[in-house]
């Protein structure tokens, strides 16, 4: 692939990244919630169990501080709870509240539609080639990542 290619490959990715969540925000701000508030949600929304708060910064792909703010905000709101862990006072797990799984049912559907109209018109066969390519930067990237350690 030229490095024209490259380039432009890698700039549209970027662009579409930057521009679905920007869309999905736009569909979801009657939702009261911020990108990264709605975010945290949906995260927190796919363990299993109640994660702690180092498990679901990792999950969301934010600092500790970062992701503590956010949940002082979903904390006030009602969405989120936090409780101390026994074996360690420090760690607090992080649960749903009842009033979040409207939300999140909500922000599902939203982002289901969206998705469907974004993939309109794109065979299976080329959203499993494109999907390769972008497994295999990730994996590129995660060798990067964890060489530099």
């Amino acid at each position: 692939m030229p490095h024209l290619d490259k380039h432009r490959f890698a700039m549209q990715l970027s662009q579409i990244s930057r521009a679905w969540r920007a869309e999905l925000d736009r569909r979801l701000v009657g939702l009261g919630l911020s990108q990264a508030r709605w975010l945290v949600l949906l995260h927190l929304s796919r363990f299993e169990a109640p994660p702690t708060q180092r498990e679901l910064a990792q999950s969301v792909g934010v600092e500790g501080p970062t992701l503590a703010r956010l949940l002082d905000g979903l904390e006030a709101q009602g969405l989120v709870s936090r409780q101390a862990v026994e074996e360690d006072r420090r760690a607090k797990k992080i649960s749903l509240r009842p009033k979040a799984k409207p939300l999140i049912e909500q922000i599902e559907t939203i982002s289901t539609q969206l998705r469907e109209e974004l993939f309109s018109g794109i065979s299976p066969e080329d959203l499993s080639r494109s999907q390769a390519v972008h497994a295999q930067i990730l994996a590129n990237l995660e060798r990067r990542g964890s060489g530099a350690k």
